[in-house]
């Protein structure tokens, strides 16, 4: 869109975004209609994700953001009264959710959480630093996790935004995905009632894990997105631009680079419509029996690993085919290589990725 580089110059999207991405309902995809959400499929909303990230990343990574890790934990670990509370909003969008885990030492260790919540009469006190918080600088709900007992014993909390002692440190300046208003956290004696509690306590990775599955795949399906927008516009700019006479298209060399980026980016598509379909047979309350390297948690890695990587792979052939107009501001792909980087990073780095498929795999053959 011609917004999207002003969006990502400020680093913000603005208010009006929001209420259009609002009135189409992308804010409660996942939300059950009871809740004044679309009740989507998952793989339906996977699909408009891609979409939105063809357009702008950082938009999507919001979106994903909004339905995945918040609003869908909300809906499987949440009391019948949080749901009432939090849906209705987070489906409008008069809430914007955040998912607060990472933190300064516990990035790929989740079970390493400082911040600590401690029972003080009929209610939790937190303390402690979130790094990386995305929507963190809007945020109206975040979801933090907490440490409530030994290493690994989390608590999943429900923390409004503007709540006294929680103290948002300004935006934090990311290389891509500028617009996704990512923010550190802190929480200085914040003061919550039992209720504010999601799941029991101790029980907080387990749902912090069990969200990343369903964040996993909307990542990787926003990677997708970045693919699809690198090979779209190195196509276009191949025919349009002319060297040695004829337009670049025209060269082996550069066929050659838009035949694999359009290979890898069908196979990182494929991935991603199969977790969907997976993960929404669960939603609808299906066992999944796949083990090893065909376990869902396996399958959703695999495809956040691929779509990343192949949206790395796009955007950066995108920028060579660009040539110096690829290194510049004033064209797409140069944001596209920026945002695609952030996919390999979040929710999941490679090589954590890696590691949760070969664990899979040595799971499984060990019985």
């Amino acid at each position: 869109t011609p917004h999207v580089e002003a969006w990502d110059a400020a680093a913000a999207l603005p208010a009006s975004l929001f209420e259009n991405l609002s009135e189409l309902g992308f804010m409660g995809m996942l939300v059950p209609e009871a809740y004044g959400g679309l009740d989507l499929d998952v793989t339906s909303y996977l699909v408009v994700v891609e979409e939105l990230a063809r357009a702008d990343a950082a938009s999507a990574l919001t979106v994903s953001i909004q339905n995945g890790p918040v609003a869908s934990t909300l809906l499987k670990h949440g009391t019948e009264a949080q749901r009432e509370a939090w849906l209705p909003g987070l489906a409008a969008g008069e809430h914007i959710g955040a998912f607060a885990l990472s933190e300064e030492g516990a990035g790929s260790d989740p079970a390493g959480v400082a911040t600590t919540a401690t029972r003080d009469g009929d209610g939790w006190v937190l303390n402690g630093a979130k790094k990386w918080v995305t929507n963190g600088a809007r945020a109206g709900l975040l979801l933090v996790f907490a440490r409530t007992g030994d290493r690994g014993e989390l608590g999943c909390f429900l923390v409004p935004g503007g709540h006294p002692g929680l103290e948002v440190q300004g935006r934090t300046t990311t290389m891509g995905l500028r617009a996704s208003e990512t923010a550190e956290v802190r929480l200085n004696e914040v003061r919550l009632p039992l209720d504010a509690l999601v799941g029991a306590a101790g029980n907080g990775l387990g749902i912090a894990l069990d969200a990343l599955t369903l964040g996993r795949a909307g990542i990787a399906a926003q990677a997708v997105g970045i693919a699809e927008a690198s090979l779209e516009h190195a196509v276009r700019y191949s025919r349009e631009r002319e060297q040695f006479g004829r337009p670049l298209a025209a060269f082996g060399a550069i066929q050659a680079k838009l035949a694999e980026m359009a290979a890898r980016t069908a196979v990182a598509r494929a991935a991603v419509r199969e977790v969907g379909a997976r993960l929404q047979r669960v939603r609808a309350g299906e066992a999944d029996d796949g083990v090893g390297e065909n376990s869902l948690v396996a399958r959703v890695a695999g495809a956040k690993l691929v779509a990343s990587e192949t949206a790395m792979f796009a955007s950066d052939e995108a920028v060579q085919i660009f040539g110096g107009y690829g290194y510049m501001r004033d064209y797409p792909v140069e944001k596209l290589m920026r945002d695609a980087k952030g996919t390999e990073i979040y929710e999941g780095t490679s090589e954590i990725l890696r590691f949760v498929i070969a664990r899979e795999i040595m799971r499984a053959a060990e019985g």
